[in-house]
C-alpha cells in the first residue's frame, strides 16, 4: 500500500484537529430522506463529552498524504459499582448486616465515527482495538457502549467482531419543557441539598446500585451540576427544622425521593431537523397558544427545529410507599427550573425495571423504549472476587447513569 493509502491512528490534537472531526461528525450525521433525525452541536469541543471524566482520551484516523481525517473514537476510564457484598463480622466499623459496594475500574466507548466514504476497510475495528489497549494499559477491568438497538451496524461490530455481548437495555426518557409551569402538588416539599449532604445520601442509600461512580464528590461538585433535590411529604420539615443529612437518614419520612440535575446545554446543543412544514406549524402554534393561555396547561412542543440544550436528570431514587408521587414532584421542579434557564427539554436514563419509573414524566415520542449497552471483559488474569465476572450478572432493579457520559 502506497503513502496515499496509509492510515494512521494517533491522539486528537485539539490545535490542528477540530475542523477534520467536525467534518466527520457533519457526515456521519445526515439523516434518513424525508425523516426527522437529531443532530448534536458540540460546540466547538470534541472531547466536551469526556473530559468531565477521571481520565479520557480521544483518538482520530487519518489516512493519505494529505492526512484527511477520516474517523474518531472516544473513551473514559472510572471506577464504579459492579455488584455488593455484605461485610465480615462488621469490620471497619460496617454493619455485618448491610451490603458493601464492590467497586471495578470501567472503560467506556462513545463517539465513535467513521466518514461514509471510507467504511467497510476495518477503520472502526481499529480505533475500538487500540482505545482497548489504552484501557488496558491503565488498568480497566471492563469496556462498554451504548447505542440504540435499532443501529445494527454499530450492534454488530461491538457483538460479532469486537466480542461485546448484550449487558443492560436502559431506558431515556424525555419531557418537553412547556411554555407554562408545571404544577407541583402541595402535598410535596422540595429541599435543596449541599453537594455535601447529597453525597452522603448517595454514598448511604444508594452506593450498591450498579454502575455507580465511586467519585460522586466530583460530579456533585461540578461547575455542571445545578443541585440536588429531596421530596418529602409537606408538614416533614421545614427550613428552620431540616435536621441535615444524618438527622435525615437516621429516621427518614416514610416516603421520599431524590434528584440531581446536570447542565448538559453548557456541553452540547441538540437539533432536529427533516421536519414537515405542517409539524413545525403545528408545534409553533401550540407554543404561541400555550404562551397566551398558560392556565389551560396545554402539553406545548418547544422549539426544537433549532438548536437547543437539556437537562440532564441522575441520581434518581426514593423510598416509601408514595415515592413514586415524590418524584413526580421533583420531575415537575427540574422542568421549570430548566424552563427558567431556556432548555428544550429534559431527560434521564433508567433501568427498564426501575420502581419509579411511573413517577417520570416523559413523552414516548421523544423517548428511546430501548438504549443497549454491551459490555467487555478485557482480561482474564481478573480477580473474580465477590462478584464474579459482571457480564454474565443479571441486571438488578436500578442502574446509576453519570451525567458525564450521557
Amino acid at each position: 500500500m502506497g503513502e496515499e493509502g496509509v492510515l494512521v491512528l494517533r491522539e486528537f490534537d485539539p490545535q490542528k484537529d477540530c475542523l477534520g472531526v467536525e467534518e466527520v461528525e457533519r457526515r456521519c450525521e445526515v439523516g434518513p430522506s424525508g425523516k426527522m433525525s437529531l443532530f448534536t452541536d458540540l460546540l466547538g469541543d470534541p472531547i466536551c463529552r469526556v473530559r468531565h471524566s477521571p481520565a479520557f482520551l480521544m483518538l482520530v484516523a487519518e489516512i493519505g498524504a494529505e492526512k484527511e481525517i477520516v474517523g474518531l473514537i472516544r473513551g473514559c476510564i472510572k471506577t464504579v459499582t459492579c455488584g455488593k457484598k455484605l461485610s465480615r463480622n462488621g469490620k471497619n466499623g460496617n454493619d455485618p448486616s448491610k451490603p458493601l459496594p464492590v467497586y471495578t475500574k470501567l472503560a467506556y466507548i462513545l463517539g465513535l465515527r467513521v466518514s461514509p466514504s471510507h467504511r467497510r476497510m476495518g477503520i472502526g475495528m481499529k480505533l475500538v482495538c487500540r482505545i482497548e489497549e489504552w484501557f488496558r494499559e491503565n488498568g480497566a477491568e471492563y469496556s462498554y457502549m451504548a447505542t440504540d438497538s435499532d443501529n445494527h451496524a454499530s450492534v454488530k461490530l461491538f457483538t460479532d467482531r469486537c466480542g461485546y455481548e448484550k449487558f443492560r437495555t436502559p431506558s431515556i426518557l424525555v419531557q418537553p419543557v412547556f411554555a407554562h409551569r408545571v404544577r407541583i402538588a402541595k402535598r410535596v416539599n422540595i429541599i435543596s441539598l449541599t453537594p455535601s449532604e447529597a453525597e452522603t445520601l448517595y454514598r448511604r442509600r444508594f452506593s450498591t446500585t450498579e454502575f455507580f461512580p465511586r467519585d460522586i464528590d466530583s460530579v456533585l461538585n461540578n461547575k455542571l451540576n445545578l443541585g440536588s433535590y429531596l421530596a418529602v411529604p409537606s408538614g416533614t420539615y421545614s427550613a428552620k427544622s431540616w435536621p441535615g443529612m444524618d438527622g435525615f437518614l437516621s429516621e427518614p419520612p416514610e416516603s421520599w425521593a431524590v434528584l440531581s440535575v446536570w447542565n448538559s446545554k453548557e456541553v452540547f446543543m441538540l437539533e432536529v431537523r427533516g421536519a414537515s412544514r405542517v409539524k413545525r406549524g403545528l408545534a409553533k402554534t401550540s407554543r404561541v397558544v400555550d404562551r397566551a393561555f398558560p392556565w389551560l396547561r396545554i402539553p406545548s412542543v418547544p422549539e426544537v427545529f433549532r438548536p437547543f440544550g437539556l437537562h440532564f436528570l441522575y441520581g434518581l431514587g426514593g423510598d416509601g410507599p408514595d415515592a413514586v408521587k415524590m418524584m413526580k414532584g421533583l420531575c415537575g421542579f427540574a422542568h421549570n427550573l430548566a424552563k427558567e434557564r431556556g432548555c428544550g427539554v429534559v431527560a434521564t436514563e433508567v433501568s427498564g425495571r426501575e420502581p419509579l419509573r411511573s413517577g417520570i414524566p416523559h413523552w414516548e415520542r421523544l423517548s428511546c423504549e430501548e438504549d443497549l449497552w454491551c459490555m467487555k471483559r478485557l482480561g482474564e488474569d481478573y480477580s473474580d472476587g465477590s462478584v464474579g465476572d459482571w457480564t454474565k450478572s443479571a441486571p438488578g432493579q436500578s442502574i446509576f447513569v453519570d451525567p458525564r457520559e450521557f
